[in-house]
């Protein structure tokens, strides 16, 4: 695999979004092993942006960590500073589950309640419906009526 290349200007974006992100994998005293490699791996794809804590005094060592990480998990190296190395890979694309039996979920709507005395602002009150309720023009959550079924389809199914 190899890395991927950006712009300064990207790596510049990437550099300020990761300087408020606490390292995600931690590389220990055996170096860069295959269950760091994993680590590394999930990380990205849960987050695209990570930082990564090298516990080793040689710098010639974590730069090469760094190259080796940017090329095996397909990401482009952002910046190297100090013990801290920040990867980015843009994340893979999430497909949405369809449940066709899920009913609809609560609903909130701004209802706005006038004062009787005049010269008073109206009160503005969140009102919460549920999926088998209905709120009506006065502003009053009421009960959802049954579904009306025909009279054809009343005699078929007794």
């Amino acid at each position: 695999m190899s890395q991927i290349q950006l712009t300064p200007a990207q790596r510049k974006e990437h550099r300020s979004e990761a300087h408020h992100l606490d390292p995600v994998v931690m590389v220990g005293g055996d170096g860069l092993t295959a269950a760091v490699k994993k680590e590394a791996d999930a990380a990205l794809n849960a987050h695209g942006l990570i930082k990564i804590r090298v516990f080793s005094d040689d710098r010639a060592a974590r730069e090469a960590m760094f190259q080796t990480l940017a090329d095996e998990l397909n990401a482009a190296p952002i910046q190297h500073i100090g013990k801290l190395l920040v990867l980015w890979r843009p994340m893979p694309e999430r497909e949405k589950v369809v449940d066709e039996n899920r009913m609809p979920g609560p609903r909130d709507f701004k209802v706005l309640k006038y004062s009787k005395q005049s010269g008073q602002r109206p009160e503005v009150k969140t009102l919460r419906v549920l999926g088998n309720q209905r709120l009506t023009a006065g502003g009053q959550v009421k009960r959802a009526k049954p579904k009306q079924i025909s009279v054809k389809k009343q005699r078929s199914q007794t």
